[in-house]
This record gives structure tokens, C-alpha cells and sequence, in this order.
């Protein structure tokens, strides 16, 4: 299974070794051109520096981070997404969480920014907090015809399921998701 963070790693390795220059030094060189958002890093990058677009944006990523003390850690960001009004739906997320690990031993949780990855071999659903009063878990069933409760969607995860209450959390959901595990990850 492929590590997004192990491929962060290694493409920032790739950098410094085309480059000569590590994150630090390219963090000073971004600090002296004045450049501080991001989308000002990446065309400062590609224009004085001739970085491609994904270098450049993954290089952009770690300057940021670094100016920040550091990327944040998973539980950093699974706590932002659970701040204020939307702390009252993280029992949700727990429960999701444990029915998922529930589906094999082989499944990766991945907190991202803006929600929670779930993987075995392949990303088969995402639970994310769209705003304080449901969860959204997005599922990967290709071929399924949608229902009121299973919408479609047109993203990588193929529908949709809000969940505003711990017992919507029931056997239609959960075999949702064991489908939507088995067919990704076969």
C-alpha cells in the first residue's frame, strides 16, 4: 500500500537531491524573494526556478509547514475539524471509526485537513464534517444505484450517506461500507 506520507518524504528527497538545496534552504530563498502564500511560493518557484507544478506545490507545503514549526500531526487535525459547534458530532466520527476498523485488519485511518481517509489498499471511503449538524461519509460503490438515503456523486467517492445521529450508524450503513471495502480493495 502506498504511504501519502512516505511519498511526501520521498519526493522532497527527490527535490533536494535535483536541487542541492534542502526544505530550510528553500524556505530562506522563499523568505528573501518575499513570498508568503502559498500560490505566491509555487509561482515563484516555477517562474525564477523552473519547478513543475507538483514540485512546486509539494514544495510550497513543506515551506509552509515549516514556518509553522512543523507539519501538523493527525490528531492536530482531526481536532480542528471537531472544534466548536461541530465538537458535538465527534461521537459520530468515533463510532464510524470503530465500525470501519471493524471491516479488517488491514485498514488505514489518514486524517487529512478537511476529513478522515479510510484505506486498505486503496481508499474506499472519507468522513468529513461539511458543516456542524452531519457527518458526510463518502463511499466508493461503483455500479450502485443510489436511494434516498445513498446519494450519487460525481467525485472519487461514488455516493454519499449524511449521518446526523450515533443510530443512524446502523446495518445499512455498515454494510455500505464492508461493500464499498471489498470492492476496492479486492
Amino acid at each position: 500500500m502506498t504511504d501519502p506520507l512516505e511519498q511526501k518524504r520521498t519526493q522532497l528527497a527527490n527535490i533536494e537531491r535535483a536541487t542541492g538545496r534542502n526544505v530550510a534552504e528553500w524556505a530562506a530563498l522563499v523568505q528573501a524573494a518575499g513570498k508568503g502564500k502559498h500560490g505566491e511560493i509555487i509561482a515563484f518557484l516555477k517562474t525564477d526556478h523552473g519547478f513543475t507544478h507538483g514540485n512546486a506545490n509539494a514544495l510550497a507545503h513543506a515551506v509552509r509547514e515549516l514556518d509553522d514549526g512543523g507539519p501538523p500531526t493527525q490528531e492536530d487535525l482531526l481536532a480542528a475539524q471537531f472544534t466548536g459547534a461541530k465538537a458535538a458530532l465527534r461521537p459520530i466520527y468515533d463510532e464510524l471509526l470503530l465500525v470501519a476498523r471493524g471491516l479488517g485488519e488491514d485498514i488505514d485511518v489518514l486524517v487529512n485537513k478537511t476529513g478522515v481517509s479510510l484505506r486498505a489498499r486503496k481508499q474506499f471511503a472519507v468522513i468529513e464534517v461539511p458543516s456542524a449538524k452531519r457527518v458526510r461519509v463518502g463511499l466508493v460503490l461503483k455500479g450502485r444505484e443510489p436511494t434516498d438515503r445513498l446519494r450519487a456523486v460525481r467525485s472519487m467517492c461514488t455516493h454519499t450517506v449524511d449521518v446526523t445521529d450515533v443510530d443512524d450508524i446502523d446495518d445499512e450503513l455498515t454494510n455500505w461500507l464492508l461493500d464499498a471495502y471489498r470492492a476496492t480493495n479486492r
